[in-house]
């Protein structure tokens, strides 16, 4: 059985993102942009995943995620998010507050406590920041979402997820009123500068740059 230190399965969650989940390979320097790292330590921590199977090297190709490593990535994501809903719903924590709290808490080795914590949550299927919770298994479920500057004019849909979850982003859309779950219109657009202009809720209007309109995910 492998055993992956929790330095480990942080590095692991940041190839297995990079790689959009397996999907393409990783370089080195992007796993140290991500991990704010030196690319000699990052090499050093790359090799012990190697040794551990949950990665390989390709030459031409990058770093690769093993099945296994999907598995286990899989796994901490899992616990990770499972833990933020506890956090917002239970403990009443902002869902700008959560995200190095859960991430120390993602790192308990107990499975059952992680599955008494899915049952008490009530299955929960997203995170409070819209992030869907992969189930027990590994397996994820997607939903078809656009970003909100993708959106056409006169288009009507509701916010269920944010690219950017950082604290200084949370917080932003905290104080002009953009939520998961709001109900949104695209009542204008500017071709200047690519910002937008909606309605939630059919109540108030926000004017929201093209970089913020971008990181905001919207069903429609």
């Amino acid at each position: 059985m492998i055993t992956l230190t929790s330095a480990e399965e942080n590095y692991l969650k940041a190839i297995y993102h990079l790689s959009d989940g397996g999907k393409k390979g990783v370089s080195t320097n992007d796993v140290s942009a991500e991990m704010k790292t030196k690319p000699a330590s990052v090499s050093d921590m790359l090799r012990k995943l190697g040794e551990k199977e949950v990665i390989e090297y390709r030459k031409y190709y990058g770093l690769h995620i093993t099945e296994e490593g999907k598995k286990m990535a899989l796994q901490t994501i899992r616990k990770h998010r499972i833990w933020e809903v506890f956090l917002v719903q239970k403990l009443k924590f902002s869902w700008d507050e959560v995200h190095e709290v859960a991430d120390a808490l993602s790192h308990v080795k107990s499975k059952s406590l992680i599955q008494r914590l899915d049952e008490y949550l009530g299955y929960p299927k997203f995170d409070p920041h819209g992030d869907p919770i992969p189930d027990e298994f590994g397996d994820v479920r997607v939903r078809p979402r656009l970003p909100l500057n993708e959106i056409e004019l006169g288009s009507t849909g509701q916010i269920v997820a944010v690219k950017d979850s950082s604290p200084a982003f949370l917080r932003y859309l905290d104080k002009v009123g953009a939520y998961i779950g709001a109900r949104i219109k695209v009542i204008d657009k500017t071709e200047f500068d690519g910002s937008v202009e909606i309605l939630v809720d059919n109540k108030k209007s926000i004017f929201m740059s093209k970089d913020v309109a971008g990181n905001i995910l919207v069903m429609v």
